[in-house]
């Protein structure tokens, strides 16, 4: 009876993994097509692949441009909402309040909002202080945007360090500061690593801001996707050569930090 829930876990694990892969298979088969294979009426797995489209991709747009500004922006907006984080959570986790829980919570559901929402007061701010197209903005906001993950990450890395780690820690005489910077980011640094990475990945992938708020000049790889899907006509060989580029760098990144995002994801979860 195991061995036959084991297989069933097994193939249903592998149906929803294949699943979840299938538009990235199918994106980069599209992208190895020309634009009229990829227009087909019956697009098939048998064709003659080229990179035509990879070429006029590279060569017609300033892809180089477009991923240094999403690499600057999210590396910049996570430092920043990691580095906010950790005081806050400090705070929460070791000097809670009769309203702790209750502003985690009302910090977790600002992510419900829709951006749309605050989509014209951000511009109008924004506009007035001269930040259109600006990558500080889009640093400001993502960070903004993901700080409410990061706390509450970093805060329950926190709560399974004990207490009295820091109070001994204050008989020695250190500060709060001393305390967070020698005691809890050593212990919780995967923890730290892991919320950095989610946020990282986020950050990369969120398009709305940079695409309302931004064009050439701080745009990221949202925007160098999107220019590909215009109202003159939709290249799908040409927006699944450019979006391959896009995600590219962070699947690489995201298979080479798996072990370390695992690792910090479920960090105190076993005792």
């Amino acid at each position: 009876m195991t061995r036959k829930i084991n297989w069933i876990a097994f193939v249903l694990g592998w149906s929803v993994a294949l699943l979840i892969f299938f538009p990235i298979l199918w994106m980069a088969l599209t992208s190895n097509k020309t634009e009229s294979e990829a227009y087909a009426l019956r697009p098939g797995l048998l064709f003659h692949p080229t990179l035509e489209s990879f070429r006029t991709v590279l060569s017609q747009s300033a892809y180089g441009h477009y991923a240094w500004n999403s690499v600057y922006v999210s590396v910049g907006a996570t430092l920043l909402a990691t580095t906010l984080s950790v005081p806050a959570a400090y705070a929460m986790a070791f000097h809670p309040g009769p309203r702790t829980s209750g502003i985690l919570m009302w910090m977790m559901s600002t992510r419900m909002m829709p951006p749309v929402s605050t989509l014209i007061p951000t511009y109008l701010i924004l506009a007035h202080l001269g930040l259109i197209d600006s990558r500080i903005a889009l640093i400001g906001i993502y960070a903004t945007m993901n700080l409410p993950i990061t706390v509450w990450l970093v805060y329950s890395y926190f709560r399974e360090i004990p207490h009295e780690i820091l109070e001994a820690g204050r008989i020695e005489g250190l500060s709060p500061w001393g305390e967070i910077w020698h005691l809890l980011l050593p212990m919780s640094l995967p923890g730290l690593a892991s919320s950095a990475l989610l946020s990282l990945v986020l950050c990369w992938n969120e398009a709305f801001w940079s695409i309302n708020l931004t064009s050439a000049k701080a745009g990221t790889l949202a925007v160098f996707i999107a220019g590909y899907s215009n109202p003159q006509g939709l290249f799908l060989a040409k927006l699944s050569a450019a979006s391959i580029l896009a995600i590219a760098p962070i699947l690489v990144f995201g298979w080479a930090a798996q072990r370390q995002l695992v690792r910090g994801l479920t960090f105190g979860a076993v005792k």
